[in-house]
């Protein structure tokens, strides 16, 4: 058959079938790849257009610009199969025409080397998203916002609202963005900033975070978080046994000024010192003086950051940008990662865990009900048209997923419809690098790099990863503790431990763990949880475990639904909570196929004395915070001088002084220079326990 000369269209070579996936959705890239396999349509060239013919007499036009630019007499909204089928046809005579390209231009599939978005001038991005637009992204520069940029062949920029992926080299035409389409269009201008910023300040990483723009707020005399510390120092000084309605109401009144400014972390920070001074009046289970304590400390903490000399950089990453609270999603697809069930009193929160392999982030769903069920019944609980334990453990492709800046996402109401569930085989591999960690010394590294807790942006999930598993290693149950854990091993021989302990609201997380690592579901393969540094070592408390078939969830197993003739259940072989039976599971397991549980009587008789002197100190520095710093008992001195001496006996100097400056200020009537003082002394004690 001869082929008509038909216009270079580099662009469209580029476009593999991830890259349509995303601009279009995999089902519909299938459906056209067997159309046009079935029957090719014809193509001709209109100018720099591509021109289809298809057998059912329809006709697909797709010029320069993007496929948004596409038009087609088939009738359907937005991107149809014909023009997808388009580009495939496309695709294929030029494959045939030129095997084996001797030009620069790139085939679908075929490597392509990084390039870097920063090269677009703002001439390209107005004729693109329009001047307004640019003009609105230009505000959120001036006011700053903090950017996570990825190299690569498809350079990826993660903002708080959004992450954008530039699919073509050098064509604006081919961004895309997890928004809803037409909503949040100004963040591709704000991902094309961030990449002229990287390749200024960190050309040669492959993955960073820089901080962009600021300059409209150098001018501006402190965080802007002068009255909101003000009201904490008040807060501390009161406690919360004294707060009464005053104070609660005047946290409200500044909850309300941090949303009016967009200062979306102190936001956050604030909204939970309300829910605190609420639930202690109410007398709500969910009050910690621990808790109180972390939020006070940590509004200091954003102030003193925000204000530091050479701060200016950092404001955005401190304070949070002023980003749209929420960013309504286009068509996503989110991958199960596991559940995380709480409970206080008869309410009970079920945190669900999606990972999108888009962005490269993990993405929270949260469900609460009032009722007395565990984890096993609220498994079954109906959301978003199907059950909590398909969503945890399967692939859920949803129209009307909305998210925050804190990564919290959403159903909104009336597009449930719009969403399906799939069962999920537990193959993560492809995940993208970085949620997907195969090397467990870099995870070591990336946690050890991370700024202060009290400071880090306030996102959900932020340390949710999914470890690929090379060998498991003996595991150990602790009855004191009741605490089971696995050690771990990457291909390179790097170990990280995996420790699940057990709760009452989740009443098969050990019995699911100890199968799952124990063999008896196949290899364990893959490990998704939160991850922490402890003693030196890579912590992960799982969420989901993938082995054969469906993933594990601990938190909504059943206690004795994995517990085979030999491996009696941990909760039914005793009455109330696990005890000391876990070696019985040994039996059970697969000396191939995952690690043994033992005995852990010499693990509970070691005393972790460091970490039981910083807790002393940081229960002691909580108790201030909630009788009040003008309302302490007269023994109290005596408390805090016996946690100072502790401190001092383990080698933590430099902690323990600090609470010497806090004895030393103690008085009836409590001034901003006692308050400082405990301040500083809180975050060293809890900068202490975040690093042990």
């Amino acid at each position: 058959m001869n082929t008509p000369t038909l216009p270079v269209r580099p662009d469209l070579r580029a476009l593999d079938a991830d890259a349509l996936a995303a601009l279009a959705n995999r089902g519909l890239v299938k459906r056209a790849a067997r159309d046009v396999e079935r029957e090719p349509p014809g193509l001709s060239g209109d100018g720099s257009a591509i021109v289809a013919e298809f057998g059912d007499g329809v006709r697909a036009t797709l010029p320069e610009g993007g496929l948004e630019q596409g038009r087609c007499t088939c009738g359907a909204a937005g991107i149809c199969r014909h023009l997808i089928g388009l580009i495939l046809a496309y695709q294929a005579v030029s494959a045939d025409a030129d095997p084996q390209p001797q030009s620069a231009e790139p085939v679908p599939g075929a490597d392509r080397t990084a390039w870097s978005p920063g090269g677009f001038s703002d001439e390209d991005l107005i004729a693109r998203i329009g001047a307004r637009l640019v003009t609105a992204a230009r505000r959120a520069e001036r006011a700053g916002y903090t950017a996570r940029v990825r190299r690569g062949p498809v350079p990826v920029v993660e903002l708080p609202a959004a992450t954008v992926r530039f699919l073509v080299p050098d064509d604006l035409g081919y961004v895309h963005t997890d928004a809803r389409a037409g909503t949040r269009d100004d963040v591709i201008a704000l991902a094309v900033w961030a990449f002229r910023v990287a390749d200024v300040q960190q050309p040669d990483a492959g993955e960073c975070v820089v901080d962009v723009g600021g300059s409209g707020v150098t001018a501006v005399a402190g965080s802007g978080l002068e009255a909101v510390v003000e009201f904490a120092a008040e807060v501390l000084r009161a406690g919360a046994v004294h707060s009464g309605t005053g104070l609660a109401a005047t946290a409200a009144g500044h909850v309300a000024t941090l949303e009016r400014t967009g200062l979306r972390w102190p936001l956050d920070t604030a909204t939970e010192l309300l829910e605190q001074l609420t639930a202690y009046r109410e007398r709500g289970a969910r009050y910690s003086p621990e808790v109180l304590a972390d939020l006070v400390a940590e509004l200091f903490a954003r102030h003193r950051a925000a204000t530091a000399d050479g701060a200016a950089a950092a404001r955005a990453r401190v304070l949070g940008s002023e980003e749209a609270a929420e960013t309504p999603l286009r068509r996503v697809r989110l991958d199960g990662l596991g559940a995380r069930v709480t409970a206080v009193d008869d309410e009970r929160r079920v945190e669900i865990f999606h990972g999108q392999a888009a962005s490269g982030v993990v993405l929270v769903s949260r469900r609460q009900w009032t009722t007395t069920d565990d984890g096993p019944a609220l498994s079954r609980r109906r959301i978003a048209g199907t059950t909590v334990s398909a969503v945890a453990g399967g692939t859920l492709v949803t129209e009307s997923a909305v998210r925050n800046a804190s990564r919290a996402v959403r159903l909104s109401a009336g597009r449930v419809a719009k969403s399906t569930v799939t069962v999920s085989s537990g193959a993560w591999d492809g995940l993208p690098d970085g949620l997907l960690v195969r090397d467990y010394a870099r995870l070591a590294a990336e946690l050890d790099a991370m700024p202060p807790r009290p400071v880090r942006a306030r996102v959900r999930a932020e340390l949710v990863r999914v470890l690929e598993i090379a060998e498991v290693g003996p595991g150990h149950y602790s009855p004191g503790a009741q605490r089971l854990t696995f050690e771990i091993s990457d291909t390179h021989g790097n170990t990280a431990t995996v420790v699940a302990s057990h709760a009452a609201v989740a009443p098969g997380r050990l019995d699911a763990v100890a199968a799952a690592f124990g063999g008896r579901r196949g290899r364990p393969r893959y490990v998704a949880g939160s991850v922490h540094r402890s003693g030196g070592r890579v912590v992960i408390d799982p969420y989901s475990i993938a082995a054969d078939g469906p993933p594990v969830i601990p938190d909504l197993a059943e206690p004795d639904a994995f517990a085979g003739p030999a491996a009696p259940s941990l909760a039914a072989a005793a009455p109330g909570p696990p005890s000391a039976t876990a070696p019985a599971l040994a039996g059970g397991a697969d000396p191939g196929g995952g690690g043994r549980v033992l005995e852990g009587s010499d693990l509970d008789a070691e005393v972790d004395v460091l970490a039981a002197a910083v807790t002393v100190a940081r229960d002691v520095l909580a108790e201030a915070a909630h009788r009040g710093l003008a309302h302490l008992p007269p023994a109290y001195a005596g408390r805090l001088g016996e946690a100072r001496s502790t401190l001092g006996r383990v080698g933590l100097h430099r902690v323990a002084s600090a609470l010497d400056e806090v004895s030393a200020r103690l008085s009836p009537d409590p001034g901003i220079e006692t308050v400082n003082a405990w301040v500083d002394a809180y975050l060293r004690v809890s900068l202490a326990a975040d690093l042990l």
